[in-house]
Parts: structure tokens; sequence; C-alpha cells
């Protein structure tokens, strides 16, 4: 395990001058590090090289309170808010095209692991002021990360914010602390000295819950240790958006260091949609970081270097965000 490869680089604004610390954000010096894992999960191979340059990023997920200040500023209505459209479910009852976001069931008992809608719901009046359904609320959630945003809603309240969101680049390299080839964004070891890192399921995926992290469910932002460069929640608690579209693996490394992607991105989504399953008209976006539904045995994910695919069309009561500012944009499109 290594420090990542990095530049001393004096903290800029967008638009490149010299700036001071912005309030809840933190400065990444760019730098050359490995991206990927070969111990885990095919879609995080190959390891390889990348490069990224100096940009901020909210030291934690966006909360309740600040997507509630944006929606009270803009009126803005989230995707699950809204009747789906029938040309865009072809297949689906017409009855069941109401507003409503993705909500994890927790099962009663040991249960087969083969199909996630055993535990995982569509449910009418879900979205992110009422993040269990009709009868729930967001009261004294104001700390925790807001869920149920679809890519849409993220991106609205990224331009409204004057940021952006980070590539799948940025945000591995973030995640890492300045930890290169580590497991997890603390280091090799799971529990250190027995303590809980991150937001998890500890027990059996999807029925048994231990709670020995102190939390079911989303927990407020920045209960758990930050990593290496003051970013808290990079992992376990809720998923969150990269602007990346997804690919099934990772670029093959290059066969000479000066050809090294510098802020790699993934601008094409022909290479994202599924095949044959639920919602695969629509394109996928890559997501990181794993959630508190991430168990052991089950998606161990609560790691830099895991990836999945989310239809940018999806909103889920385990998926959130953060943004960055960039002092230039630069990318490397694939």
């Amino acid at each position: 395990m290594e420090a990542v490869k990095g530049t001393d680089v004096t903290k800029r604004d967008s638009d490149g001058s010299a700036a001071s610390d912005r309030p809840g954000m933190e400065w990444i010096s760019g730098g050359t590090t490995l991206m990927g894992s070969e111990n885990f999960y095919p879609e995080e191979r190959p390891v390889h090289r990348v490069s990224v340059n100096g940009f901020w990023i909210d030291a934690h997920a966006v909360t309740v309170a600040d997507f509630r200040r944006f929606t009270r500023q803009t009126g803005y209505v989230t995707v699950a808010e809204r009747p789906l459209e029938p040309d865009q479910y072809p297949d689906a009852d017409p009855d069941l095209l109401v507003p409503g976001s993705l909500v994890f069931r927790k099962a009663t008992g040991p249960i087969s692991l083969d199909d996630y809608r055993d535990w995982w719901e569509h449910r009418p009046g879900a979205y992110w002021k009422r993040p269990g359904g009709p009868g729930t609320t967001i009261n004294g959630r104001d700390r925790h990360p807001v869920v149920h945003v679809a890519y849409e809603d993220v991106e609205a309240y990224a331009c409204w914010a004057g940021k952006e969101l980070p590539t799948e680049a940025e945000w591995e390299f973030a995640a890492r602390g300045g930890l290169e080839g580590a497991a997890f964004a603390w280091g090799d070891e799971h529990l250190p000295e027995g303590k809980a890192m991150a937001n998890t399921w500890q027990g059996e995926f999807p029925w048994q819950n231990l709670k020995l992290d102190g939390y079911e469910g989303t927990s407020p932002v920045g209960s758990f240790p930050p990593n290496g460069y003051g970013l808290f929640d990079m992992t376990g608690n809720v998923w969150e958006w990269t602007s990346d579209w997804f690919t099934s693996h990772h670029a093959d490394e290059v066969d000479s260091p000066c050809c090294v992607p510098v802020n790699p991105r993934v601008t094409n989504p022909d290479s994202s949609y599924g095949l044959g399953g639920p919602g695969d008209q629509f394109p996928r976006k890559v997501i990181k970081g794993g959630s508190h539904l991430c168990a052991p045995k089950y998606c161990l994910r609560y790691r830099p270097s895991a990836r999945q695919a989310q239809a940018i069309d999806t909103s889920t009561a385990h998926l959130g965000f953060r943004c960055v500012v960039r002092p230039q944009a630069s990318a490397t499109p694939t």
C-alpha cells in the first residue's frame, strides 16, 4: 500500500485564480494512481493507471438540508415526484406508472439472494421528503444524505450550486485518500481494532442487521472518521452518482507511462445499457461507494474501487451524491 503520487498544487478557483478554502469542500491535489482492483468483482478490472488534475470536492454527501434549500429556491420537482411517461415504459401496467421510488424492504427471515426484487420495491409516494413512502418524514434528518434522487435531479442541483458531478476517476482518486492499492478507504483491515469505519450492513442480508456500527438505514454525514483527504462517507452510507457512463470493465493499462490518460471519463452511453433486464431501455451511469445495505457476504462494495451501474431514470433509498469544482475543464473522452 503506497501513497498516491501527486503534486503540491495551489488551491485555485474555477477561473484558474487562487482561491481561499471553499466552505464544505476539500481540495484534492492532482496526481497519478492505480484505479480498479483485481481482487473483488469483474467490473473493477483491470487495474490501470490514471491521472487527474486538482479539484475541489464536497467533504460529505449533499444533505437533506442542502437539497431543501435548492428546492425552495428553485421550485424544482424531482423525477420521483412526477408521473411516469407510458411511452418510456411500454411493457408496464399504466395503472402502476405513478410517482414513487425504490425502497428497501427488509426480509423477515433468510431468503435466496438471487433476485433483488425480493427486498426492493417501487413504492408510490416515496421521494426525498418521504423516504419510506407516505407517512414517513425527513424531520430530524437534516444532516442525513438526501436520497431518492435520479441523475437528472443531481445534475440540476449541481448546476444550481455552480458545481459539477465527479468523474469516476476523480471520485475514486478522492475516495482513496492517498492510500494507493488499499482495499478500503481507511486501509486494508476491515474493522481496525474492531471499529466500524463506515455505515454498512452487519449480519445476514437482507433480514438480520446487527447494527454494530450503530445505525440501520442512513446515518448523519460525518458520523465516521474521514479518509486521508478529510472526506466523510466516501464508502458506505449511500451510493453516489458520477458523471461517467457505465462500462462492463475498465480500459486496459497503457504500455508506456507517457500515455497514462489524464482526467479520463466515459462520454459515450452506447455501452452502458443493460441487456434483458428491467429498465434496459435507459442508459446507465457509474455509481460508487456502496451503502448501508452492503454486507461482507453480499455486495462487498464499500470500497474505493467498487462500481455499479445505475439507470438514469431510477432513484433509490440508498443513493445520493456529492459535487466537485474543477479549476479547468479538461478531459480525455473514452
